[in-house]
């Protein structure tokens, strides 16, 4: 009897239990990025299973125990809401790990990210020696924030300077692009655009320098991305004059040996 009593109030006790964690998972919030810098845009997005009537989600982001952000969010009669934030001003000063709750009655729900303020972000500005072959080597002046660059190396058949790098967290990386090496020109040597591969996938950049001597591009990266190719029109080592002169020689070569066969079989 004592055991019998003693299982239904287990049972009870897991059902209640079970109802709790029903009740609190009622409402999910989650970011866009698991990490900020500052400046960037935080989008704050979530769900209700239950809308109830007018209710808004009251949402707070906490670093520390103090208060950084609060804001009042509509839901919408599907259950979703949305806030943006941009992680900016006085109050986002320390970097380090942030939570940001949301409240719907008495449901919570929390989700967290990282966030470096600009006095925190790390910064390498320094040069890359780079190996062109019989032209010896050439230097490129870079900037990166959110990784180190591991090589650059040339490929000559893609007219490409293709640059790895450790990509720790999303960041950018700036290159000053020396023209004697490295160029994109439209047939009347006017500048034309570069076109930017990430691990395989065209992306955009930014040019912020034209120079008469060097040109200076901007790309953007994701954490873990590692091969950043910047394809060109031209990029040392190129053919020399006397390996174009040799290539010929011997395409005429094939040339001519290919219509005396032709003409001993007729």
């Amino acid at each position: 009897m004592e055991f019998r009593i003693f299982y239904i109030l287990a049972t009870l006790l897991i059902i209640s239990t079970s109802t709790v964690f029903a009740q609190e998972s009622i409402i999910t919030i989650q970011t866009d990025d698991n990490h900020y810098d500052e400046g960037d845009t935080i989008v704050i997005s979530g769900n209700v299973n239950t809308v109830i009537g007018d209710t808004p989600v009251l949402i707070q982001i906490v670093q520390e125990g103090a208060i950084i952000e609060i804001a009042q969010i509509i839901v919408a009669q599907d259950g979703t809401f949305t806030k943006t934030i941009i992680a900016e001003g006085g109050v986002w000063k320390k970097g380090g790990e942030y939570t940001i709750r949301a409240f719907y009655q008495e449901h919570i729900a929390e989700s967290s990210f990282s966030f470096t303020p600009k006095s925190e972000a790390s910064e390498t500005t320094t040069n890359f020696e780079v190996d062109a072959g019989s032209r010896g080597t050439f230097d490129v002046e870079y900037t990166i924030r959110g990784g180190t660059v591991k090589n650059m190396v040339v490929d000559s058949e893609i007219f490409a300077l293709i640059v790895q790098v450790d990509s720790i967290d999303e960041g950018l990386i700036t290159l000053n692009l020396p023209r004697e090496f490295i160029g994109a020109e439209k047939q009347d040597g006017k500048d034309d655009t570069f076109i930017i591969l990430i691990d395989g996938i065209e992306v955009a950049y930014q040019e912020s320098v034209v120079g008469s001597e060097s040109r200076v591009i901007t790309i953007n990266f994701e954490q873990g991305d590692s091969d950043i190719e910047i394809i060109g029109t031209y990029v040392v080592p190129e053919f020399s004059t006397i390996a174009v002169m040799i290539l010929i020689v011997g395409i005429m070569t094939t040339i001519v040996m290919t219509q005396k066969k032709f003409q001993l079989k007729i």
